[in-house]
């Protein structure tokens, strides 16, 4: 149907108008949409590489804990073997006297385990010596039982071989005679 203003050859460039807007606005549209697209791209690659660094970094940093805590653990008793060298020192040097009797030798034992005891207390060493007080299971090892008129049932009377403690834990329980009940 043609309109009576309207001829029949006008009616084709009539649509081709109408289409030409609507197909520029699908051009605009998809360049629009092209653009966001790459900027995505863009993006998603930056973050892509934050994402790696950061997968890097906490790689390296992983990597650097570990070596240094083998540092640590290799070199932990540098500080307690350093404090045992004038032990070491010491009796070396009593070993190497030939004249000695055997009460400056016993001086020079004492004097070397007074040092020795020294520098295993400032490392949080302590010895069990529990003699007079009573059983503790937890800290004592009886290995008898012995006749003690005037000294109470369960109490320690002897030490066979003092216990030690490193900073509140139990390395070795002292090895002790009980009186009897």
């Amino acid at each position: 149907m043609t309109h009576p203003n309207e001829s029949p050859e006008s009616m084709p460039q009539a649509n081709a108008d109408a289409q030409a807007p609507a197909g520029a606005d699908h051009a605009d549209e998809l360049e629009t949409l092209n653009r966001q697209l790459a900027e995505a791209e863009t993006n998603l690659a930056g973050m892509r590489e934050t994402l790696l660094r950061e997968r890097a970094d906490l790689d390296n940093q992983r990597k650097r804990m570990q070596r240094d805590l083998e540092q640590s653990l290799k070199f932990a008793n540098e500080k307690l073997l350093r404090d045992l060298l004038p032990v070491y020192d010491g009796l070396e040097s009593g070993l190497a006297v030939e004249t000695a009797d055997v009460a400056s030798m016993r001086e020079g034992l004492g004097l070397t385990l007074k040092s020795l005891l020294k520098i295993a207390e400032s490392n949080g060493l302590q010895q069990v010596d529990p003699v007079g007080l009573p059983l503790d299971p937890e800290r004592h090892h009886a290995v008898g039982l012995v006749e003690s008129p005037g000294t109470a049932p369960g109490t320690v009377v002897s030490v066979m071989q003092k216990g030690y403690v490193l900073n509140g834990r139990l390395l070795r329980p002292a090895l002790v005679t009980v009186a009897k009940d």
